[in-house]
């Protein structure tokens, strides 16, 4: 397994610098002057000049991205453009939040798909069965944004439980937090639940067709043992691989959730860079996306071993 992780984490380095290429250059094709943006319509050419001068935008392409690469070098993302705060703070700011929200949701999503899969497996064809399709298909057709507003709709203004929107960091005050996250984890979770119930049904029916399955059933082994030791775990190898895709996913940023709720997380913060066209912040908020889903990937990858006895890395 030593052999295999370090395999995987040298060939993140090629794919790393080949995302660094592609995000530094699809930003320099986004509309849009900065340093117009900053001074205003109405700014002089030579403020513009000099202002441009300062942001190192009038340097050549290619030597503006060498010089990006060689700040990547240092673990230095940069500063922003607009005030000129550090890129890698900017980050460290946002994440824990985006981080906080993308558990909750995953949270949320175990809990609808773990029952509604395993229930839709045992009894294939029934109207359980039927029901738990429907309500999976509901949930993947759903957009988030409008499931959020409907949340917001009955939970905040008609029924006055939960605050529409605001943000309480956790380690303020925790139950202030939990609730407020409530809606917004609940938005993301219900599209992410009904995709995992879809692939534990799928996984599960598969295997409890197997000959070792069967084959304890016919040893006297207890029916939910069977599922639990025998077919869940083993049900579990697709289910983890989505799993952690969408967590890869929630961790580059929920942005219209956490737009809809006004949480300010990595979602929101990547939106502001964008419409201010700070580039610092968006090249180091894509990378650091990048390396997120990469850092999961590779995790998922290595708690196979654990889930499934038979994989074996070579």
């Amino acid at each position: 397994m030593l052999i295999f992780a370090a395999r995987r984490l040298l060939a993140a380095i090629p794919t790393l610098l080949v995302v660094t290429l592609l995000v530094f250059s699809l930003v320099r094709l986004l509309p849009g002057d900065p340093a117009r943006l900053q001074l205003g319509e109405e700014a002089t050419p030579q403020a513009l000049t000099e202002l441009r001068h300062q942001m190192g935008l009038d340097r050549p392409v290619a030597a503006q991205y060498v010089s990006w690469l060689g700040d990547l070098g240092r673990l230095n993302l940069g500063r922003s453009l607009q005030d000129h705060s550090t890129v890698s703070g900017l980050i460290a700011q946002k994440l824990p939040t985006t981080f906080e929200l993308a558990l909750l949701s995953l949270l949320v999503a175990v809990g609808l798909a773990l029952p509604a899969g395993i229930v839709g497996a045992l009894r294939p064809g029934s109207w359980i069965d039927r029901l738990v399709t429907l309500l999976a298909l509901s949930g993947i057709s759903l957009p988030s944004f409008f499931l959020g507003i409907l949340l917001v709709y009955l939970f905040s203004v008609n029924l006055a439980w939960i605050p529409a929107s605001g943000y309480v960091g956790l380690s303020e005050n925790p139950g202030l937090n939990l609730k407020l996250m409530i809606l917004p984890a609940v938005t993301l979770g219900v599209g992410s639940g009904a995709v995992l119930t879809r692939f534990l049904r799928s996984s599960l029916l598969e295997v409890l067709n197997q000959d070792y399955v069967r084959t304890a059933r016919a040893k006297g082994v207890a029916g939910r043992l069977v599922i639990v030791k025998h077919a869940l775990r083993n049900a579990l190898i697709p289910v983890v691989t989505v799993l952690g895709l969408q967590l890869g996913g929630l961790l580059g940023g929920a942005v219209v959730t956490e737009q809809i709720f006004s949480v300010p997380g990595f979602g929101r913060l990547l939106v502001d860079a964008v419409f201010t066209r700070d580039l610092p912040v968006i090249q180091g908020m894509v990378l650091t996306s990048a390396a997120l889903v990469f850092l999961v990937s590779f995790l998922i990858d290595l708690a196979y071993g654990a889930i499934d006895p038979r994989v074996r890395y070579g």
